[in-house]
């Protein structure tokens, strides 16, 4: 075939663009978003891949037309070479840096909400990632964090209040981990030696959703899963004091001689 590669090369964002239409039909999109905020991130997100996207469909048609045009076996004209354009090589370098600089600009209200704008409320729980679970301390009826009455947790299921501000002190026990809730459009790397924090408000009554870490950290990574429940303040307050009761009652049985 004399334009062999020419085709093949054209079947690259024609699979790409059908992959990306195609997806949501098979259920590989983003997941559900249950934040406050979420619409924000994903606003963004398909901006960039619309922007990229209208690029890579450029380049690669302008790929498979030279591929086309100049193929060795039909084109028997001698080899031209050229200086190139100047001109032409100043624009496809400020384009660029042009676009790269406005993406900066448009995401920095977002970058700040999720990252700087730290809300001035109580810390609602202190995760830790370690190999391979996520803990979660919880202040007990105090109020306070690092008090005798914390109620400490570390079989993966994590609870929040819905509809509220919530406030996670987040720090590692050991190496590099990184929390990440699909849902709430949230991610936090996890430094060891480094007290960090993430904020969210979850827009739903109601939701479990997944909790995973994003950072390979070690052997066991696979095994850093776990589930977070939002509920209503009763509900959330009922099973917080539920722990609290059970993890008296082990203190209890644990002192008893």
């Amino acid at each position: 075939m004399k334009h062999f590669w020419a085709l093949l090369f054209l079947l690259v964002p024609i699979f790409g663009v059908l992959t990306f239409v195609l997806a949501p039909y098979y259920n590989h999109s983003f997941p559900r978003d249950i934040s406050e905020n979420g619409r924000v991130i994903d606003q963004l997100f398909y901006f960039i891949l619309y922007l990229t996207g209208v690029l890579f469909v450029a380049t690669e048609g302008a790929l498979f037309y030279f591929m086309w045009k100049y193929n060795g076996r039909t084109n028997r004209e001698p080899v031209k070479y050229s200086h190139g354009s100047h001109t032409l090589e100043v624009v496809w370098t400020i384009l660029p840096a042009v676009t790269l600089l406005f993406i900066a600009i448009y995401q920095m209200n977002a970058w700040a909400d999720a990252k700087m704008r730290k809300p001035d409320i109580p810390v609602t729980a202190e995760i830790t990632g370690r190999q391979f679970n996520w803990d979660v301390r919880y202040p007990g009826p105090d109020g306070i964090l690092h008090t005798p009455d914390d109620i400490i947790l570390v079989d993966g299921e994590i609870h929040f209040p819905a509809g509220e501000e919530i406030l996670l002190s987040i720090k590692a026990a050991d190496v590099l981990h990184s929390f990440f809730l699909p849902n709430i459009r949230m991610k936090q790397d996890v430094v060891p030696g480094m007290q960090q924090y993430m904020w969210f408000k979850c827009r739903e009554s109601k939701a479990e959703v997944d909790i995973v870490c994003a950072e390979l950290c070690g052997w066991g990574h696979y095994k850093m899963s776990g589930r977070a429940t939002f509920e209503p303040r009763s509900e959330f307050n009922a099973w917080l004091a539920k722990k609290s009761a059970e993890q008296q009652a082990h203190r209890i049985t644990q002192a008893t001689p």
